[in-house]
């Protein structure tokens, strides 16, 4: 009589890939919780600033408005940061190119420029800017107090597509809240240092620090938060592959 062919009963390890991560345990994420499904750092730093041509293209009608009002005063100054603005967002809409930063950029200079032309001075231009980033911090603040950290959900929707699972994770939620406490203190103090010189008069100082204290932190902070928050999920995601039980089963093994 043959002998039936002995047939393998031990459980066989999961198939797991490069980063430790087994196959079934990667196809059941959601899309977006997982960190090596997301945008490399460079490629996510680069979409949220715009791009180097965005940071120097936003940077221009602010530079541009300092330097005339300098030499030639209030009104060719308004003139000429308006329509370099203007001229910013034709050229990007010719060539087809996203112009979500440039029109965000033209409406700001706008209103500034209507309030300071009203009013005859110069430190009004930048007045709407500093009445918004005061706005900005308050929002974040009573974002953390009603447990919906806003640096969270700006993270939700610029990365996982709107998802909320960050929200049942408690070390993303102190992650987002405490990140979330510091982008409101940077706020506060930049545009403290801005109201200062407002009240003081000092127009030329004030727009040297608009330009010192507009895209620099921002860019700082969101390179720090970028980092902060991949560097959580790799974690959690080493502690997740880590905490899998040891394959095989020394019963069955032995019924083999």
């Amino acid at each position: 009589m043959n002998s039936c062919p002995a047939v393998d009963v031990r459980p066989r390890a999961p198939r797991t890939e490069g980063d430790g991560v087994t196959v079934d345990e990667r196809k059941s994420r959601p899309a977006g919780d997982d960190p090596a499904q997301l945008p490399s750092f460079p490629e996510q730093l680069s979409t949220q600033l715009g791009g180097w041509r965005g940071m120097v293209e936003s940077a221009i009608p602010i530079t541009i408005f300092v330097v005339a009002n300098l030499i030639w005063g209030l009104q060719p100054a308004l003139i000429g940061s308006i329509g370099v603005a203007v001229v910013i967002a034709v050229v990007r809409l010719a060539q087809r190119r996203p112009i979500r930063y440039a029109v965000n950029g033209l409406f700001g200079i706008a209103l500034g420029a209507v309030i300071a032309w009203r009013s005859g001075e110069a430190r009004d231009f930048y007045l709407p800017g500093i009445l918004v980033s005061y706005g900005y911090a308050a929002g974040m603040l009573l974002s953390v107090a009603i447990r919906h950290p806003l640096v969270g959900w700006l993270w939700s929707v610029l990365f996982t597509q709107g998802r909320s699972d960050w929200r049942k994770d408690r070390v993303l939620m102190r992650t987002f809240i405490w990140l979330t406490l510091l982008w409101a203190a940077v706020w506060i103090v930049k545009v403290s240092i801005q109201a200062a010189l407002y009240l003081a008069n000092e127009e030329h100082l004030l727009g040297i620090a608009r330009l010192l204290l507009g895209a620099p932190p921002y860019a700082l902070l969101l390179v720090f938060t970028i980092w902060v928050v991949r560097r959580v999920q790799r974690r959690q995601a080493e502690s997740a592959s880590e905490s899998e039980p040891e394959s095989g089963s020394p019963g069955l093994a032995a019924a083999g």
